[in-house]
């Protein structure tokens, strides 16, 4: 290169240019030329690096080296020689202009500090998508990590090209910084925030990548797809997508189905709202009338006969229905409702089966089912509950009880 610079320099002299001219021209055509050879090398060696990571990534039974080769990554490294070469050039080209050539120093030192960093990223980015493929870190929050490796990376890499642009040396330069590390916090305040509840999130095992949750505040209601740094990103039912911040996770309650989706069903808690002037106790002929229904003619008899037993032995005079035990209509569904939810194939009965009154409301008396269906899909469940009340509320004037509603528009008519 010293030669071609003298001799281009020499040539333009011998030819009448003063020395200042044929030093300018000799500078632009060396610089010229350089940029040509430096495109050209990085040209082939990108084709040949690139080329070569093809092949043995085909050949190769590991999934990482096509990672590596869909990052880039052998793209970027191609680019270390050219700009080594560059740095080695800057010299001579420059060779009458020490101004130049200290500016351009700094500009390959800063560019070598980012080709650096964006080669980091890329196998940052190679491991994150490998991770992901193995089953027991697919729901973890690993861009989190990445992320949080990627700021201080960058930011280790501003400094230190701050460092080299102004002359100060890295560890002075840093001194003078702790001076504004109060902006620094308030600046990138969000950041921490996310770093410090994407920790918690991952050591208390709080929400995982596959995850359903809810979350009220933020009209999040579906499925968690992409935990990293500052935000979660929730895939609702209805296809939108939710954006929370990360560490509102930790500063806000929301709802996790992940135990549900562990158990072994999924819960039923609904009620029936019964009239409660439809309420009554069961005369003989109502007990006889009830012993049809195949699911409680058991329960009537046994329970019919201890109830007789009790009463004539405590001498309880029944011409009042009211004195002593009695069966009540309500009861009685009640004792249905409970056969037939334990006999539902549709129902988990290794799990709690309860039938069971709420407090009484304006409206009437509810008796609540709690259970939980074997099958956990929202479509099966769905199906599975419905078929439940479908029966329940056809079930409810066999035993002389009315279902509560509003009144409509008609009974206002009759």
């Amino acid at each position: 290169m010293k030669r071609i610079s003298h001799w281009i320099f020499d040539f333009l002299v011998d030819h009448g240019l003063s020395d200042s001219w044929a030093g300018t021209i000799n500078m632009l055509a060396l610089l010229l030329l350089v940029f040509i050879v430096l495109f050209v090398v990085d040209f082939f060696l990108r084709k040949i690096i690139v080329g070569v990571f093809n092949r043995l990534s085909s050949s190769s039974k590991t999934h990482f080296d096509d990672l590596l080769v869909h990052n880039k990554v052998p793209r970027n490294i191609a680019h270390i020689i050219p700009l080594a070469l560059a740095y080695k050039a800057i010299p001579a080209i420059f060779r009458d202009f020490p101004n130049a050539e200290l500016f351009f120093v700094k500009a390959i030192e800063v560019c070598g500090i980012i080709l650096f960093l964006w080669i980091v990223r890329s196998v940052l980015h190679t491991v994150k998508d490998f991770l992901k493929t193995l089953a027991s870190l697919r729901d973890k929050p690993i861009d989190s990590y990445i992320q949080v490796f990627m700021i201080f990376a960058w930011a280790i890499g501003l400094f230190y090209a701050f460092s080299i642009v102004s002359g100060i040396e890295l560890w002075k330069f840093l001194t003078a910084l702790g001076t504004a590390s109060a902006v620094i916090i308030l600046i990138f305040k969000d950041t921490i925030l996310g770093f410090v509840a994407s920790i918690q999130v991952s050591i208390n095992d709080m929400v995982r990548i596959g995850d359903w949750i809810t979350f009220e505040k933020y009209g999040a209601d579906g499925d968690v797809i992409e935990i990293n740094l500052a935000t979660v990103k929730v895939q609702n039912f209805d296809k939108t997508i939710t954006t929370i911040p990360t560490y509102a996770l930790i500063s806000d309650s929301f709802k996790n189905w992940r135990g549900m989706d562990d158990s072994g069903g999924r819960r039923i808690k609904r009620a029936l709202i019964i009239k409660q002037e439809s309420i009554k106790f069961l005369t003989k002929e109502n007990i006889e009338a009830l012993k049809k229904i195949e699911l409680i003619r058991n329960y009537l008899e046994t329970r019919g006969k201890a109830i007789n037993t009790f009463n004539s032995e405590n001498g309880i005079d029944k011409s009042l229905l009211i004195n002593g035990k009695n069966l009540t209509n309500v009861g009685v569904f009640r004792k249905y409702i409970d056969t037939y939810i334990n006999r539902h194939s549709g129902i988990n009965k290794e799990m709690t089966i309860m039938v069971r009154h709420l407090k009484p409301s304006p409206q009437g008396l509810p008796i609540e089912i709690y259970a939980f269906s074997s099958d956990k899909r929202w479509a099966n469940y769905e199906y599975i509950m419905a078929d439940i009340f479908d029966h329940l509320l056809a079930a409810i004037p066999y035993f002389e009880l009315e279902g509560f509603e509003l009144p409509s528009s008609t009974n206002f008519k009759k």
